[in-house]
């Protein structure tokens, strides 16, 4: 399609010549806090490009989880977000194709009997979860016996599970995978229950904005810069491209 900046696009994407893009800190392997306090990160770097692409000024608003993003839309919070594809999220936001697939899985006890991610969904197994975040989403659909516990944040999730004693936290890999490397009695499960979608998103009823959007990720993915992007903040291990 054509890139064309058009005054439609502008308003619908940048009113008053300003992108408010919503950034997740929620998912540290999108979003990170910098060394001087600043968001970085791969979703900061798409957000940067696109703002310069179009002409005009970037306002960052940071929230902790995805849950606190999806629900900052009816406040007309943001123009732009980035949030994981989801059918309830879908009702009232367009999705780009995904530019970042990331596991959801499980972090447990060392001495646990869990294996795979399905040995998790037993009767009397409880779970914590990050209010809102894709896989709870995704968990609340799927689970047939197991209970989800849920939190605040992801990072809620995790001492959820240490300080109530849960059966495990469910979660990205790659933050899952941090605290069980900083301690021998958690480990992350092999396998993964969900693939994240993760998306640029635009509300609903933007049809302009989000027909741009979603030509700028697939241009993002081409050229190579969303590879580049996640290289640059130590992100080696998720997959820049959903056709790879």
């Amino acid at each position: 399609m054509s890139t064309l900046i058009t005054p439609q696009l502008l308003a619908e994407l940048a009113p008053d010549g300003v992108l408010t893009a919503a950034i997740n800190y929620g998912n540290p392997v999108l979003a990170q806090r910098g060394p001087d306090g600043d968001p970085q990160g791969v979703s900061v770097a798409l957000a940067k490009a696109l703002a310069e692409e179009l002409g005009v000024a970037l306002s960052m608003r940071t929230f902790d989880a995805a849950g606190k993003v999806f629900a900052a839309l009816e406040e007309g919070a943001w123009n732009l977000a980035f949030l994981a594809i989801e059918p309830v999220r879908e009702e009232q936001i367009f999705f780009s194709e995904p530019y970042v697939l990331i596991e959801g899985t499980y972090l447990v006890k060392d001495e646990a009997p869990f294996i795979h991610v399905d040995d998790l969904d037993e009767a009397g197994l409880r779970l914590g979860v990050g209010k809102g975040a894709a896989y709870d989403l995704y968990l609340s659909r799927t689970l047939k016996h197991a209970e989800l516990v849920r939190a605040e944040t992801s990072a809620g999730a995790v001492d959820l599970f240490i300080e109530q004693g849960l059966d495990a936290a469910a979660g990205v890999r790659q933050p899952l995978q941090k605290v069980a490397d900083g301690n021998a009695a958690y480990r992350v499960l092999d396998g993964a229950f969900t693939a994240i979608r993760q998306a640029m998103a635009v509300p609903r009823g933007k049809d302009t904005a989000a027909a741009y959007v979603r030509d700028y990720v697939e241009r993002s993915l081409r050229s190579g810069f969303v590879r580049g992007a996640l290289l640059a903040t130590g992100q080696t291990d998720v997959s820049a491209d959903p056709h790879d």
